[in-house]
């Protein structure tokens, strides 16, 4: 089975940081692009907020470029997500999804959800 945990959200002043992580486990042979995602309230669609592949290439959510950055390290199958200047706009569960190889095929999975609440 493979695993993706999200942790590292909370309640953050505006203007504030956070970094949030997505580590995988479990059997696998390779993860390739992960992205990080955010539902902004209930029954709203979720959205990219930034992506990143295994080379670390990476591209952003018009509304985060220049606050937000993508980050991975391999050895440890973790990316990392950190925010700044955080807006309340910014207020989301945020979630990880990664395409990782096993047995040959290639299979999208999600994590759990991490919340984030920007607010004074």
């Amino acid at each position: 089975q493979v695993q993706l945990v999200e942790s590292g959200g909370g309640l953050v002043q505006p203007g504030g940081s956070l970094r949030l992580s997505c580590a995988a486990s479990g059997t696998f042979s390779s993860i390739n692009t992960v992205g990080w995602y955010r539902r902004q309230a209930p029954g709203k669609q979720r959205e990219l907020v930034a992506r990143i592949t295994r080379g670390g290439s990476t591209n952003y959510a018009d509304s985060v470029k220049g606050r937000f950055t993508i980050s991975r390290d391999n050895a440890k199958n973790t990316v990392y997500l950190q925010m700044s200047d955080l807006k309340p706009e910014d207020t989301a569960v945020y979630y990880c999804s990664a395409s990782v190889l096993k047995a040959l095929t290639w299979n999208d999975y999600w994590g759990q959800g991490t919340q984030v609440t920007v607010s004074s």
